[in-house]
């Protein structure tokens, strides 16, 4: 059956972008070539990333949504999404075999007059060398004269109610102006705002700098937080205090470590590809740097705690809270609680974890067991280490019911737990 709209990779990014098309009322079709996720999809299993639920499958299936893993499907749409995952590969750099596979299948049954829009996170130039030739080269169409050809950065914040989907304006950069153009018709039926880039490698770079303008300032928070511990000054009023001032500040706030699909990742392939370059960004990698060093420094705030309370991390009774990345979701992408339950097993501790959106957990590859009363499991454990502040959560019964309670979000009432 003909549709609008093909979603290439029904992951972290593909997703959202898919519920978006479907609520606008756009025929939408969703490729991936896991069959087995397509077969979970299409049964209105909930996917195992990203931020819908199953519930969320459901009403988009209702409202016409098809996935599939028939490439031959792609051949009959009007506009095509890649949205396939860039993650970094093993040499630092950014993988490209996923998107390249996409743009590959979408190739073979690429039709004139179609718009094809990049949304999976490239650094620049890659849409117009590398997915540019692919799409030509196997279809024999050209870019900017058969076919449309732009660049629409995704702009995700997961679990964030504040900014819905067609909230957020959408930054859009084509081949051509004409290749701009048709793209900003489609995403002007999914958001309320339209941002031309003067072309593809601006919209690229674009979602660069916003992903590395919060990577350095979690940075400067969480040395911030090293700083304000070793002073005795207390952080989180400061930032209170900071964050009223009308201008020239924006409020970050420090963490036991970066997660998520995109700021661990995009600062570390930007780095590496500058550096390629001969134009190294300092600034990034040393932001890499510091953000990367939390789960360790969590980890010795965590062991400098049972010692001033005259334990030892190894034989302690530690209980984790919260890990996965973002609070009330079920993704765990570059969470740091898996780094930090490595570190405290290897110093000798006996962990517990307690998630109400995870149900089973894993860290250096041993099943860690769940807190199945998680009152009682804190109120015996000698450390609870708070990594994510769940809706669910009572902070202030738990810190009452805690032995000793480390909060590493500055979400506990004040006074009745440490702080990071």
């Amino acid at each position: 059956m003909p549709a609008d709209l093909a979603v290439v990779g029904l992951g972290h990014l593909g997703l959202p972008a898919a519920q978006a098309a479907t609520a606008a009322g756009i025929s939408t079709i969703g490729y991936d070539a896991d069959e087995r996720a397509v077969t979970d999809l299409a049964t209105g299993r909930q996917p195992p990333c990203g931020t819908l639920t199953a519930a969320d499958i459901r009403r988009m299936l209702a409202t016409g949504f098809a996935p599939t893993a028939d490439p031959a499907a792609l051949g009959r749409v009007r506009t095509a999404l890649l949205c396939a995952p860039t993650p970094l590969g093993a040499d630092g750099a950014l993988d490209l075999t996923a998107v390249r596979a996409a743009a590959t299948t979408l190739a073979a049954h690429l039709r004139p007059r179609t718009t094809v829009v990049v949304e999976s996170a490239v650094y620049p130039g890659t849409t117009e060398t590398e997915i540019r030739t692919l799409l030509e080269r196997g279809s024999g169409l050209r870019a900017g004269h058969d076919f449309h050809l732009a660049v629409c950065p995704a702009r995700l914040d997961p679990g964030n109610r504040a900014f819905r989907h067609g909230a957020v304006p959408r930054v859009i950069g084509g081949y051509t102006p004409a290749c701009t153009e048709a793209a900003a018709a489609v995403y002007g039926r999914l958001t309320d705002k339209v941002v031309r880039a003067r072309g593809l490698r601006e919209a690229e770079t674009t979602h660069l700098l916003e992903v590395n303008y919060r990577h350095l300032n979690i940075a400067l928070a969480n040395e911030m937080a090293i700083l304000c511990h070793d002073l005795d000054v207390d952080l989180w009023d400061v930032i209170r205090c900071a964050e009223t001032k009308p201008f020239g500040f924006a409020p970050f706030r420090p963490g036991p470590g970066v997660g998520g699909h995109a700021a661990p990742v995009d600062p570390n392939y930007l780095a590496y590809r500058n550096r390629t370059l001969g134009h190294p960004l300092r600034l990034v990698e040393l932001a890499r740097e510091v953000n990367d060093r939390m789960p360790r420094y969590i980890t010795q705030r965590a062991t400098t705690l049972l010692n001033e309370h005259g334990k030892s991390a190894r034989g302690a009774r530690i209980l984790l809270l919260g890990v996965t990345y973002k609070p009330d979701l079920a993704d765990q992408a570059g969470s740091p609680a898996r780094e930090i339950a490595t570190r405290l097993l290897d110093l000798g501790a006996q962990l517990s974890y307690h998630d109400p959106h995870v149900p089973q957990w894993h860290a250096a590859g041993r099943p860690i067991p769940r807190a199945d009363s998680l009152y009682d499991t804190a109120g015996a454990a000698d450390l609870t280490l708070l990594l994510q502040p769940h809706r669910t959560y009572d902070l202030a019964g738990l810190a009452a019911k805690a032995q000793l309670l480390l909060d590493t979000r500055g979400t506990t009432p004040t006074g009745t737990a440490y702080r990071l």
